[in-house]
């Protein structure tokens, strides 16, 4: 990847900014000024990874510790929070301290997750290390951890005082992984920045191959619309009276519910992938989006290798997973759809036949 660093502003009740770019890693220092210690929350496999920072740390001036938490998805449970919540208590962790989450999507969920309930809330800065990460979970100050009942039903807002994307963390990533990190970029091209998509469709073997310039533009272009999305409505109340934060929700009703059914072995970029191909059948069922703009999903997701179907003989447990989807209300199922290209709307309490006739779409 060439150029320098790129900084997106996100304008918070306290703005912060996000770093993009190779090497940018070096910048988390400076963004725990002013804290005496610094938690870094990070993968048994990324040990390595933690040492150097935790060494820059040091270097730096701070007293740093390092906690080591299981990868992935099992990283988001309670007994882990609780864990990393005596690793804090024991090293005496202020409110002037910081938290550093180091890793993928799940990491910087559970490190936020921490910060924001250790002494009602501490600083936080993020440094995602997948693309998933980068696009989505570290940008925008949602935290949380999940249940037997469901993905991320426990959780708060906290907003982290930066964001550190360190583009040569994803020449590290096994393939699987980048590829599950672009269904949140082309989500963000369906929802907001049909650019993407374009780019998408123009090279997608440089999509999907670390250090080339459009899986940069990609990463920039995603970040961008996080931005202008959760700066626009925080806390997901929907201001202005339009989709609001929710629109990011794209396709994570139904993918939601895959990841419980699969009990949480299914990758999260697959199975949003899935979702997206579920509700643009939906949203064409119901009238709300036409056959070309439904099929483009199919065509887009598959050709950076992500999957658009799934298995048959689970919709029952499937319409249990989406019941407890945080947007349901008063029992109603709600869907962000689409009514166009970068044009989303809310599909609220759509008939039973629809749903399943939309699953039946899907499987294959």
């Amino acid at each position: 990847m060439t150029g320098s660093v790129t900084t997106i502003e996100v304008r918070a009740a306290a703005p912060y900014t996000v770093r993009i770019g190779p090497g940018a890693w070096t910048q988390v220092s400076a963004l725990a000024a002013g804290a005496r210690r610094v938690a870094v929350i990070h993968p048994e496999p990324l040990e390595g990874r933690a040492s150097a920072l935790r060494q820059a740390l040091t270097e730096a001036g701070y007293e740093t510790h390092t906690i080591a938490v299981p990868d992935a998805e099992q990283a988001k449970a309670v007994e882990v929070a609780a864990f990393c919540w005596s690793v804090l208590g024991r090293a005496g962790f202020t409110r002037s301290d910081v938290v550093v989450g180091l890793g993928g999507g799940a990491t910087t969920d559970l490190a936020g997750f921490v910060a924001a309930t250790w002494l009602r809330g501490v600083r936080l800065v993020q440094v995602p290390t997948s693309l998933l990460g980068m696009v989505d979970a570290a940008v925008g100050g949602k935290t949380g951890i999940n249940t037997a009942e469901g993905k991320n039903l426990v959780g708060c807002f906290h907003e982290p005082v930066g964001v550190v994307c360190d583009l040569d963390a994803l020449g590290s990533l096994p393939r699987a992984e980048l590829v599950g990190g672009l269904a949140e970029v082309v989500k963000c091209g369906f929802i907001a920045d049909p650019v993407i998509l374009d780019l998408v469709e123009a090279d997608p073997q440089a999509a999907v191959t670390p250090g080339s310039d459009v899986l940069r533009e990609l990463v920039t272009r995603s970040i961008a619309v996080k931005a202008r999305v959760v700066s626009a409505d925080l806390r997901e109340t929907g201001a202005g009276g339009g989709v609001g934060r929710e629109l990011l929700n794209y396709g994570h009703t139904f993918g939601h519910a895959v990841e419980l059914v699969e009990r949480y072995q299914f990758r999260h970029g697959a199975a949003v992938a899935i979702g997206m191909r579920y509700v643009a059948e939906l949203a064409h069922l119901a009238g709300r989006l036409d056959r070309d703009l439904a099929d483009r999903h199919r065509r887009v997701l598959e050709l950076v290798g992500l999957p658009t179907t799934y298995v048959p003989g689970r919709w029952d447990e499937l319409l249990t997973g989406m019941r407890v989807d945080k947007k349901t209300r008063g029992g109603d199922l709600r869907f962000v759809v689409l009514e166009g290209l970068a044009r989303p709307g809310v599909l609220t309490a759509p008939d039973p036949a629809l749903l399943t006739a939309a699953y039946a779409e899907i499987v294959r």
